[in-house]
């Protein structure tokens, strides 16, 4: 059975991170979408609720399982039986991090493979900060993100 990992902050997730994750889910047996509590970054959703919207958005998916972690991916990974990485690549400057990210990770866990899908071209300028960015100057991100997570960014930003 082939078990990919795809970890992200996902705060929140967008149309470019569905994208992955549909795609993924044709090529893998299994996707656990891995749900990160990055020490360095403040996120706007707690996990909880990062979570919520993602499983509000993929409902449609039979094959995923969405949890959190926190600590090293490797570790992560290894816990969940996955043997491949999955990472997706917006742009030229997503690669040289995510590929010094990859070979770090094949320091410490060999026997798991990195493995970069290169997000759809109607995406590759979306992130999670622009969505939140024009949310809080109440602009449409109905094109960037789904309702879900539209209305969950005027609950919590209060627009």
């Amino acid at each position: 059975m082939k078990i990919a990992v795809y970890p992200g902050t996902f705060d929140p997730v967008t149309f470019g991170h569905l994208d992955i994750i549909e795609r993924a889910s044709q090529l893998f047996d299994k996707v656990i979408i891995g749900v990160s509590t990055h020490p360095e970054k403040k996120p706007l959703f707690s996990i909880d609720e990062r979570i919520k919207l993602i499983r509000e958005c993929t409902k449609q998916f039979k094959n995923l399982e969405i949890a959190s972690f926190e600590g090293l991916l490797v570790d992560f990974a290894r816990k969940k039986k996955a043997g491949i990485i999955l990472r997706g690549l917006r742009e030229l400057s997503d690669f040289q991090a995510e590929f010094q990210r990859a070979i770090i990770n094949k320091k410490l866990a060999p026997e798991i493979e990195t493995i970069f899908i290169a997000t759809n071209a109607k995406f590759f300028y979306l992130n999670s900060s622009i969505v939140k960015e024009i949310a809080g100057f109440n602009g449409n991100i109905s094109c960037f993100a789904p309702k879900q997570v539209e209305n969950a960014l005027k609950q919590k930003i209060g627009k």
